[in-house]
């Protein structure tokens, strides 16, 4: 189920995601080497698209991205990148419009997700001068 207002948009993705620093492999290129993202990063990647809603328009201002990752064991790192990555074209035009992250990391072996919540980023978010 997702929820969308004018403000804030709330979905749940199931499924592990890929840690994106250890998601990649090398490969050959003909006389050349380099690197793609892993089958697991792939495969997270089109369950992401099948399971995330598609804003008709997407949110083109600055936002705070909530996550909290169920992971189905205590051995992945916490990585939203993945995450943000695919949240592109889909509820925002590029990643580089979150300016606030609150990951939270949460373990259910039998039905890892994640829950998301992106909010436009308000005036009382931002952080005071120091």
């Amino acid at each position: 189920m997702s929820i969308i207002n004018n403000d804030k948009i709330i979905f749940t993705i199931e499924g592990e995601p890929a840690s994106k620093s250890n998601s990649r492999k090398i490969v050959n290129f003909g006389k050349r080497m380099g690197l793609i993202k892993s089958e697991k990063a792939r495969n997270y990647e089109t369950i992401f698209a099948h399971q995330c809603p598609t804003l008709k328009n997407l949110i083109e201002t600055d936002v705070k991205v909530e996550l909290i990752i169920h992971y189905a064991s205590r051995r992945p790192d916490l990585d939203e990148s993945v995450i943000l990555d695919c949240m592109q074209g889909k509820i925002y035009v590029n990643d580089r419009q979150v300016k606030q992250k609150h990951i939270y990391w949460g373990l259910d072996r039998n039905r890892p997700r994640t829950h998301v919540r992106v909010s436009l980023m308000e005036i009382c978010d931002l952080p005071s001068s120091f």
